[in-house]
């Protein structure tokens, strides 16, 4: 297959088959053992592990932003919270 004509065409096409064929960090053992499965899924070799993900990368930008938000509110929770158990006290 593949793209024909035009040499930006080729070059995203180039790069879009890059991120799909290449094997990215497990989220679990943080060991570089993942590799695309399907369209948005990917699974880890050494676990088993399979998960959904972005079409050609496991972890999109988006995603990856918003697991980022999650994770400040999370700790800014947690934060607050042992905040009140020290002045209860």
């Amino acid at each position: 297959m593949g793209s024909r004509y035009g040499v930006k065409i080729r070059k995203r096409e180039r790069e879009v088959l890059k991120k799909s064929r290449g094997t990215y960090e497990s989220p679990i053992i943080h060991k570089m053992s993942v590799r695309r499965l399907g369209t948005a899924k990917w699974i880890c070799d050494s676990t088993g592990y399979v998960f959904a993900g972005g079409a050609y990368e496991p972890e999109t930008t988006v995603g990856a932003t918003a697991r980022k938000t999650i994770e400040t509110l999370r700790s800014a929770k947690n934060g607050k919270q042992t905040e009140e158990q020290t002045q209860s006290n």
